[in-house]
């Protein structure tokens, strides 16, 4: 359970250091990301990012699993 929660803090740190070059890349604004603007109202629902951000997190997660097992 350690070795997981500081698994966990490094790669929130390491998020957090990269968070500036993220929004420069472009994420947030990929095609299936939907932004509804009307007078009052603002909604966002980043689908398309989510998805991405949630495959290269899996396959960076399969490695990592991957390297300790080995």
């Amino acid at each position: 359970m350690r070795q997981l929660l500081i698994t966990v803090g490094l790669v929130l740190l390491g998020l957090g250091i990269i968070w500036p070059w993220v929004g420069r890349i472009g994420l947030g604004h990929l095609p299936g990301d939907i932004s509804l603007r009307r007078p009052g109202l603002a909604l966002y629902f980043p689908f398309g990012s989510s998805i991405l951000v949630s495959v290269v997190l899996s396959l960076a997660l399969t490695f990592v699993f991957w390297l300790f097992r080995r």
